[in-house]
């Protein structure tokens, strides 16, 4: 499995291309702000061709580059349809102080996203991701599973980061959704699993599970809401 990122644009999101080795097809994961140039760059360096835009969630600091990636490359999205509403109307899901990132932004028309299921598996480009639908971070977070060859991984978006988790103040967001994908999606996973994050460098679920405050509070079944990451 050939895993390659670069932190893209000002919020420092992790674009993700995903491949079976060199030279062969690719799914690209959250294509953020000003990740046209940078992505395409990266693919380049090892032959890469995408076949699929995928979204963790519909915040803009992940998805501001979906169109022109997929309409360069002529590729589709998919993104979990409670967020559908995010490309139709940003405006209403990213609060007033983030108006200067919306203003002029072309974003897809939801109905020409095709919407991820929770429990699919997507096989696209001799890679197999299982989605799993997180709410919390947004209405529509979902976190993809799959395999690392040498251990399982897991594509996080802002639902798990080293040491914290993904913000639950905007507009969509609600901690105790988070506690929830938490406690019933990131807690049953194995130790070994590698989590490659939207924001911030990987870590395991071991590691998180041993030091994050926050995974002990969904352990727990209580906490107060964190103050979170991503955009």
């Amino acid at each position: 499995m050939l895993i390659r990122s670069f932190p893209a644009g000002a919020f420092g999101t992790n674009c993700y291309a995903v491949a079976s080795g060199p030279r062969q097809e690719c799914v690209v994961v959250d294509p953020g702000m000003d990740a046209v140039e940078p992505l395409a760059r990266m693919l380049a360096q090892d032959g890469l061709k995408p076949v699929a835009v995928v979204l963790t969630h519909g915040h803009l600091d992940h998805t501001f580059s979906v169109l022109p990636v997929c309409d360069g490359y002529d590729i589709p999205a998919y993104l979990h349809p409670s967020d559908f509403g995010m490309l139709a109307d940003p405006a209403r899901w990213h609060g007033p102080q983030l108006a200067p990132l919306i203003t002029g932004v072309a974003l897809p028309d939801p109905s020409e996203v095709r919407p991820l299921d929770d429990g699919a598996v997507l096989s696209l480009a001799g890679v197999e991701l299982t989605v799993r639908h997180a709410p919390g971070h947004t209405q529509g977070s979902v976190v993809f599973s799959l395999d690392l060859d040498d251990a399982p991984g897991l594509l996080a978006g802002d639902v798990l980061f080293a040491g914290s988790v993904g913000r639950v103040d905007l507009p969509g967001g609600s901690w105790e959704a988070m506690l929830a994908s938490l406690r019933d999606v990131v807690l049953p996973l194995d130790d070994e699993t590698v989590v490659l994050p939207g924001h911030g460098p990987a870590t395991t679920i071991g590691r998180e599970r041993a030091t994050n405050p926050y995974l002990a509070e969904a352990a727990a079944g209580a906490g107060p809401a964190p103050r979170g990451r991503g955009l």
